[in-house]
């Protein structure tokens, strides 16, 4: 059971400055600064190998920064329980034995004390969390039998069990059909009303753009970060993807893509 960590409120609830990542001797990310303000929603874009991945890692304590400083609430983040990493789904192994309930339920692993099994606040706060995502009808259900956007519900669940406050989704929204990214948009709007903030990676320009407050645009350093009027310029796109960015029209909508959008691979 970790103790819990006193948060300043006074304070940005992710504060990055001049952040900075080396992988043998190589810039992942170089001197990225920005803050966010609790329950904002922000897309975080770039092409294949911009590291986004390497950021909400580093964010999340699961790696080292080489410098830089990442602080939640005024805090070093490394130390808080308070955020919730979801990976992409194709890092997952989606035939290990376990069940929707049971990986909702790791996210009190936090909470817990050592060897003594879950009691019944534990048990309350993993039903709230299937309900808030409406699938309490599916704990049982073993996880390699679920859809693309059931997984990432049940990941989003787990977040909550874990009472997530900064939400770092990688890719949530990749693989899905139109119905399925549809309602995970709708359930991030939610939580965002509950005063959760979300950061997610995604490849769709015009997604993000349209349901998310600010955009992040980056590629190994931060190009832009704000609104997309702000962000989303031609100058600003071709400074992020040079030759690898494609437009697309689809319908009334003029769609971005990157070029490499489809290797979900590591980046």
């Amino acid at each position: 059971m970790y103790p819990k960590i006193q948060h300043d409120i006074d304070q940005p609830i992710l504060d990055v400055n001049r952040l900075s990542v080396q992988f043998g001797g190589q810039p992942v990310l170089e001197k990225i600064t920005f803050h966010l303000h609790i329950g904002e929603r922000v897309a975080v874009l770039g092409p294949n190998g911009a590291g986004k991945s390497t950021l909400f890692k580093v964010i999340a304590g699961v790696l080292p920064q080489t410098s830089g400083e990442v602080n939640v609430y005024g805090s070093t983040s490394s130390r808080h329980t308070c955020i919730a990493f979801i990976p992409q789904r194709t890092q997952v192994d989606w035939h290990f034995p376990a069940s929707v309930y049971d990986v909702v339920m790791m996210g009190r692993t936090a909470k817990m004390k050592p060897l003594v099994p879950p009691g019944k606040t534990h048990h309350a706060a993993v039903r709230r969390a299937l309900e808030t995502v409406e699938m309490l009808d599916l704990s049982n259900r073993q996880i390699s039998r679920l859809s693309g956007g059931q997984q990432q519900r049940m990941f989003i669940a787990r977040a909550l069990a874990q009472e997530a406050e900064l939400m770092l989704m990688d890719e949530p929204l990749a693989g899905l059909d139109d119905p399925a990214q549809e309602g995970l948009l709708q359930l991030m709007e939610k939580l965002e009303r509950e005063h959760v903030t979300i950061m997610a990676a995604t490849h769709d320009l015009d997604q993000a753009a349209r349901h998310f407050d600010r955009i992040l645009l980056l590629n190994r350093r931060l190009i832009s970060f704000g609104s997309s009027r702000q962000v989303l310029t031609a100058e600003n796109l071709k400074v992020a993807y040079g030759g690898r960015l494609r437009m697309v029209e689809e319908g009334s909508a003029l769609m971005a893509l990157d070029s490499s959008c489809c290797d979900w691979g590591e980046d």
